[in-house]
Formats: structure tokens, C-alpha cells, sequence
């Protein structure tokens, strides 16, 4: 009998292992993300404090406006550039990445690119 895949164990899994060596300061916080089904949430945070500086996601009514849905690639863009907006707000200029365990690709890499777009550098 075969055993299911549990993806999502396996997401964490990567996501554990990238955290080893990830870690966000004050200087250059950690932009991680996270997507579900429906929806894109991207964060920055300081490790070293423990705090998160900037959150966003395609539940802003900012991002929600004139999206007929928020799963997608140009939700993903919307929330990117909205967050480097944030963060360039609170004086960020610089972050390091953590895609969240999830391939550099689709959603993922449309956030990452729509944030890189609004000045913000990885």
C-alpha cells in the first residue's frame, strides 16, 4: 500500500531548512511569504527582535480593489509592490528573501519581482 504525500509537511521541511541558514535583521529584515489557495501573504520581519515590520497581503482592501480574484499571479504582483511600498514607508530598503518553502516560481516569483519593481532590493 502506498503512503500519500503529506506536501505540505514536505513544504515546511524546506521551509526549516532554508530558515537555518535565513535569518532577518534590523539592518535587513527577513520578507517571507506565504500563499494558500485563495490568497498571498507576504510579512517583514526582524528576527533579532522577534517583531514584524510590515505585513501585506491580497486581503488589503488596497490589493482587493479591481482584482476579480485573489489567487493569481497579478495578486501576487499587487501584494509585492504594496509591501515594498510599506517597507520603503518604515525607511527598509534592503530585505532578504524566504520564499516560504515553495518553488521560486508562479506566485511566488510574481511577488518577489513586483517588490523588486517598487524598489525594493533583495
Amino acid at each position: 500500500m502506498f503512503k500519500k504525500v503529506n506536501r505540505n509537511a514536505n513544504r515546511i521541511e524546506r521551509h526549516k531548512r532554508v530558515r537555518r541558514k535565513v535569518s532577518g535583521t534590523a539592518e535587513r529584515p527577513r520578507l517571507t511569504v506565504f500563499r494558500s489557495s485563495k490568497n498571498i501573504y507576504a510579512q517583514i520581519i526582524d528576527d533579532v527582535e522577534r517583531v514584524t515590520l510590515v505585513a501585506a497581503s491580497s486581503l488589503d482592501k488596497d490589493v482587493k480593489d479591481g482584482l476579480s480574484y485573489t489567487g493569481n499571479k497579478e495578486a501576487a504582483k499587487k501584494v509585492g509592490e504594496r509591501i515594498a511600498k510599506l517597507a520603503k514607508e518604515k525607511g527598509i530598503d534592503e530585505v532578504v528573501f524566504d520564499r516560504g518553502g515553495y518553488i521560486y516560481h508562479g506566485r511566488v516569483k510574481e511577488l518577489a519581482e513586483g517588490a523588486r519593481e517598487a524598489g525594493l532590493k533583495f
